[in-house]
């Protein structure tokens, strides 16, 4: 990759993670939960899309600024290390679902794959982390285990979008030019 290649890349990827940090701070909606402080956003939905059109390394660090930036200056300090392996964990599985299809933008299909195992991936890594969060102040293994599962509201919303939107976003960009080949991933 020439260096200009890599120029492109890194711009987009700062690009994606503040459009992802802004993204959570303008719109994002609180839920009450048993364990953490939950929201609905599209934090996620733009770090899918930031690595089916980056790759997972520029993707996943572009998930991992804007998300964890958005956890380090909006109280959420304590917990910001989950919430960027979560990012690492999201980039990691939407990077192999979509290499398992090879990389095909012109199937919507298989792109509801790639953002289907997205979603199914977010909802698992939530309730890890709830259950790391529960343990974090004190509560026993299986009190943080259900508990966790019971405030899994906000993930499993927005897994929904993710599964939803991400294909529809994904072949808008590529249609008005912005895809794998322009930026240099291919």
């Amino acid at each position: 990759m020439g260096r200009s290649e890599q120029l492109k890349k890194l711009v987009f990827a700062g690009l994606f993670a503040a459009i992802i940090f802004i993204g959570i701070s303008v719109l994002r909606i609180p839920l009450h939960a048993i364990v953490g402080r939950p929201f609905i956003h599209f934090g996620n939905i733009l770090t899918v899309l930031a690595v089916m059109l980056l790759g997972f390394g520029y993707g996943a660090t572009a998930g991992a600024v804007g998300l964890g930036l958005f956890d380090i200056l909006n109280g959420y300090t304590a917990t910001s290390w989950l919430t960027i392996i979560e990012a690492i964990v999201l980039a990691a599985m939407v990077n192999l679902s979509f290499k398992s299809i090879g990389y095909r933008e012109d199937h919507l299909v298989r792109l509801y794959w790639v953002s289907l195992v997205a979603g199914l991936t977010k909802i698992v890594t939530s309730w890890c982390t709830g259950v790391i969060e529960a343990l974090m102040v004190g509560t026993s293994l299986k009190v943080a285990m259900i508990g966790s599962f019971t405030s899994l509201l906000a993930a499993t919303i927005n897994a929904v979008a993710c599964v939803i939107i991400v294909p529809l976003l994904y072949r808008i960009l590529v249609r008005i030019g912005f895809d794998r080949q322009r930026v240099g991933t291919v």
